[in-house]
C-alpha cells in the first residue's frame, strides 16, 4: 500500500508518533509519504524522513509572557477555513500525483476531506475531540469547537487514539465519544516501540522540555534563575527555538538531539507542558512530572489532572508561577513515585495495532 500522513505542526509531538507508525509500516514493506508543516516539517527533516513534503499550516497557535494565549490564537486562526481549504488541496494534489491508498491524517484536517473527495480511505489521529477546562468547565468558544470537531471527523473512516485502553487512558478528561459511534473510535495504545531497559536509568538531572514555541523561552529563562541559586540541582533542557540560554556547569542547553529517551533515562523528574507524547514517555521510564500548565490550554490541563490522580506526578498553573514556587513544586514532584507502567505498554502495540487499523479501512473502502 502506499500511505500518506498528513501531520499537525504545532508541538512535536504529532511528528514523533506518526514517525513511530510510519516506520512501522515501512518494515511491513508498505511505501510511506509524510506531509507537514512548521516544527513537524523540520522535525521529520532532521530525522531525514524520505518522501517528505510541505502543506499549509490550518492553526496559528499564539501565546505570550511564557504561556498559550486563546485570544491570541483565534486572533491569528482568523482564515482558518482558507487556510485549510490551502491545505486541503495540498493533500488532493498530492493524492492524484501519486495514487495513494489511504491518508492518516493526525490533527489535520483539510486532509480529511481531500481524501473524501478523491474517494480515498481517510483515517483520522487524534487524543482529543473534547474541550473543556478543570472540573468540566466550558465556555461558547469550545462548544462551538466540540460540535463542529465530533461532527466534521464523521467523514473519516476510523479515527484512532494513540493512549492506552481504560483505565490507564492519559488523554480520558479530553475525549467524549459519541452514542452509537463506539465502533469508530479505537484506542490502539501508542506508537512508540522501545524498550525502557535498554537505557541506564538513574536520578541525576531535572529533565525540561516545553517544545519550540517561542512564546515558551520565559519559562526556560526562569528555570536559568533557580540554576543559578541552586547549583545541587543539574538541569537538562531541550528547546527547538531560538535565543535558549547558554549552558552553564548546571544548566544544559539542548536544540535538537536525535535521541531524547538517553536523557529521559536520566532524570530524577521530567518538567514539561503536558502533552500526551511526552507523558507517555515519562510513564514507561517512570519519571514523575511536573506539567506547568497554560492558564487556556485545556488540554493540557486534563492530562495534568490525570496525572495527579494516578500518582505520576504533580501540577500548576501557570499565572501562578515564580521561582520560589516553582522550586517548590520540583521538591515535591521528587517525592512522587509512579506506578510502573511498562506491563501495560507491554501488553499493547500500538503500532501493530494502528496499522491494522489502517489495513482494515483499505479493504473495506
Amino acid at each position: 500500500m502506499k500511505i500518506l500522513f498528513v501531520v499537525c505542526g504545532e508541538g512535536l509531538g504529532h511528528a514523533s508518533r506518526c514517525l513511530h507508525l510510519g516506520h512501522y509500516l515501512q518494515q511491513q514493506g508498505h511505501t510511506v509519504h509524510f506531509a507537514g508543516y512548521g516544527k513537524s516539517y523540520t522535525f521529520m527533516e532532521q530525522h531525514r524522513c524520505s518522501n517528505l513534503h510541505r502543506t499549509h499550516r490550518e492553526v496559528c497557535l499564539e501565546g505570550e509572557n511564557g504561556f498559550f494565549s486563546l485570544k491570541k490564537t483565534i486572533w491569528c486562526s482568523k482564515w482558518i477555513l482558507f487556510d485549510m481549504m490551502r491545505s486541503g488541496l495540498i493533500a488532493r494534489r498530492l493524492i492524484r500525483e501519486h495514487h495513494f491508498d489511504c491518508v492518516v491524517c493526525d490533527t489535520m484536517y483539510g486532509g480529511v476531506l481531500a481524501a473524501r473527495i478523491e474517494k480515498t480511505p481517510v483515517v483520522f489521529i487524534t487524543n482529543q475531540n473534547h474541550f473543556n477546562g478543570p472540573n468540566g468547565a466550558t465556555n461558547p468558544v469550545w462548544k462551538t469547537l466540540n460540535f463542529l470537531i465530533r461532527r466534521y471527523i464523521r467523514i473519516s473512516s476510523k479515527v484512532i487514539i494513540p493512549d492506552y485502553p481504560a483505565p490507564d487512558t492519559i488523554s480520558e478528561y479530553n475525549l467524549v465519544i459519541p452514542n452509537g459511534e463506539e465502533h469508530r473510535y479505537v484506542f490502539t495504545g501508542p506508537f512508540f516501540e522501545f524498550d525502557p531497559a535498554r537505557y541506564t536509568n538513574t536520578r541525576e538531572t531535572i529533565f525540561t522540555s516545553f517544545g519550540g514555541e517561542p512564546y515558551k523561552l520565559p519559562m526556560y529563562l526562569m528555570l536559568k534563575t533557580i540554576s543559578d541559586r541552586r547549583k545541587d540541582l543539574l538541569f537538562d533542557v531541550f528547546y527547538t527555538g531560538t535565543e535558549l540560554p547558554d549552558s552553564s556547569d548546571n544548566f544544559i542547553s539542548h536544540g535538537y538531539v536525535p535521541n531524547l529517551y538517553e536523557h529521559l533515562a536520566k532524570a530524577k523528574i521530567a518538567i514539561v507542558h503536558g502533552g500526551l507524547t511526552t507523558l507517555h514517555e515519562a510513564l514507561l521510564f517512570e519519571k514523575p512530572v511536573l506539567i506547568i500548565m497554560d492558564p487556556n490550554h485545556p488540554e493540557q490541563q486534563n492530562n495534568a489532572k490525570k496525572i495527579v490522580d494516578i500518582g505520576a506526578g504533580t501540577s500548576i498553573d501557570g499565572r501562578h508561577i515564580t521561582p520560589d514556587v516553582l522550586e517548590r513544586k520540583i521538591a515535591e514532584t521528587m517525592t512522587c513515585c509512579p506506578r510502573p507502567f511498562r506491563l501495560v505498554h507491554a501488553s499493547i502495540n500500538g503500532s501493530k495495532n494502528a496499522a491494522g487499523v489502517i489495513v482494515s479501512v483499505v479493504k473495506h473502502r
